[in-house]
């Protein structure tokens, strides 16, 4: 991480994510930018982008956006050097609980999957069929 600090069009170019997104992001609190120029255009990190493409992660799996903000603040304060054990322990295990849930989506995501890829064959032996 260089401490270079980029405006959002950058950023966006970056995570792949459109401007208007990353507005929202900031506007609903998951992802506020490191500062702001003096003409007040908005200055993100690595670190900034890091956490964006965290959020980018967790949309396909349909986290709501209290799951994300909870999920975002375990990450945050389990990268702190300044927690107790037994804090520590709790946010391990919420981490896991948040693991688990990820794994069950993924599993969902590779069963629709699965039935889409059968559905394209199924058409395209009709297509075949016919054409023929």
């Amino acid at each position: 991480m260089d401490g270079r600090q980029m405006q959002i069009g950058e950023v966006a170019d970056r995570t792949g994510l459109s401007l208007r997104t990353i507005r929202h992001y900031e506007e609903v609190g998951l992802a506020l930018p490191t500062a702001r120029s003096q003409g007040g255009f908005r200055l993100y990190t690595d670190d900034d982008i890091a956490r964006l493409l965290v959020i980018k992660r967790m949309k396909p799996l349909d986290f709501t956006l209290e799951e994300m903000r909870d999920l975002l603040t375990i990450l945050d304060r389990l990268q702190t050097d300044d927690i107790n054990e037994t804090t520590r322990e709790d946010l391990t295990k919420r981490l896991a609980v948040y693991r688990s849930l990820v794994e069950e989506r993924c599993e969902k995501i590779r069963t629709r999957l699965s039935d889409a890829e059968q559905f394209s064959a199924e058409l395209s032996a009709k297509l075949r069929k016919h054409r023929s």
